[in-house]
């Protein structure tokens, strides 16, 4: 186990996307060290023949997983896999006293019910899943602090709920007629081969998915709810777009108040993300863009009030894999230790 200065992280899911990126900010935070990588199909591999830029960088192998080894390695364990896994896998990690921060959808709900009817998978963990905290820092930072369970959020509602949670949280809009229209890079659909996520096929089209069903709608309506403390639904509808990496939100509200304009939103956005570094509002008239945000844990916001129509259009970019997956769980590391937030997270991107 560690010591009073350094925190042992190990890492199960470390060969996908989610996986690498919390390699690669991981190996330069000054509090920690990477002591486990687990795996699957990849197991017995070094991490550096899969990703070869980490060549003399990383000597770790990807090994079985084991939760024996992890809990004797490890303080803290990213579970960085797909849907269905981490709920085998926490409850004795828990026990064993480890911090655990999942990065898929099996901790994202306090009522297991919402999470077996979306994603069709029974569930014996009810009393764990009651301990998870949702770890979204800008909203829960409070009770992240105190978590030894952290259920990370979506790329898309990470993306959705920062555009649209100081309208809810100080009932600026009709919690009922909320739209999200987004759009994500190929990168949102993981490592393995899949043929809407080829080139030949994902080049030169943009298309929806998911209509009207997709699995992060009940999330993204949970903690809508949570906010607006009466129960809200959402049309959401994702995109695929022909680029890698990011996130594109675009939310379409009808403000309560009419006489509201652009400006006396841009004083309240500003004043509600005050104390989070990450999240950046853009003065009136300019309106993010993903690349802004490509490699970074930063979300971008702008809005317009449309006078006309009575409604609000809030759009916000984040890059997918760091702050709509790893860099999130990173930030909640930092906060669940006590350290500064920021520590081990790019907060720039590279341009063009």
């Amino acid at each position: 186990m560690s010591d009073s200065k350094t925190v042992n992280i190990g890492i199960v899911g470390a060969s996908g996307y989610g996986g690498i990126q919390l390699v690669t900010m991981l190996m330069d935070h000054p509090h920690v060290k990477i002591t486990y990588l687990g795996g699957d199909s990849s197991a017995g591999k070094p991490l550096a023949d899969l990703y070869p830029h980490l060549t003399n960088r990383l000597e770790l192998m990807v090994e079985a997983i084991d939760l024996e080894k992890i809990a004797e390695r490890c303080d803290v364990v990213f579970l960085s896999l797909p849907n269905g896994f981490a709920h085998q896998m926490a409850p004795l990690l828990l026990e064993r006293g480890l911090k655990v921060l999942d990065l898929s959808a099996d901790y994202r709900f306090e009522d297991l019910n919402t999470y077996v009817q979306w994603y069709q998978e029974e569930r014996q963990d009810h009393q764990v899943a009651k301990t998870a905290v949702y770890g979204l820092p800008e909203l829960y930072r409070d009770r992240i602090k105190k978590a030894n369970l952290v259920g990370c959020p979506g790329c898309y509602p990470t993306a959705s709920l920062l555009a649209i949670a100081p309208l809810l949280k100080q009932g600026l809009v009709d919690s009922g007629a909320l739209i999200i229209d987004a759009k994500s890079g190929t990168s949102g659909g993981g490592r393995h081969a899949k043929v809407p996520f080829l080139l030949s096929e994902a080049d030169n089209s943009i298309g929806a998915y998911g209509v009207g069903k997709h699995r992060h709608t009940p999330e993204i309506e949970l903690i809508c709810t949570d906010l607006a403390k009466a129960e809200v639904k959402v049309q959401f509808t994702p995109h695929l777009v022909p680029m890698v990496r990011g996130i594109l939100s675009t939310v379409y509200a009808t403000l309560s108040d009419p006489g509201l304009v652009t400006e006396d939103l841009l004083t309240i956005y500003n004043a509600f993300y005050r104390s989070s570094p990450f999240v950046k509002i853009l003065p009136n008239g300019l309106y993010p863009q993903t690349k802004w945000a490509l490699g970074t844990n930063l979300c971008y916001i702008g809005l317009e009030v449309n006078r006309r129509t009575g409604h609000i259009i809030v759009l916000s970019a984040i890059d997918n894999l760091i702050k709509g997956q790893a860099g999130q769980a990173v930030q909640c590391l930092n906060i669940m230790h006590q350290w500064d937030e920021t520590t081990g997270l790019p907060k720039l991107a590279f341009y063009p």
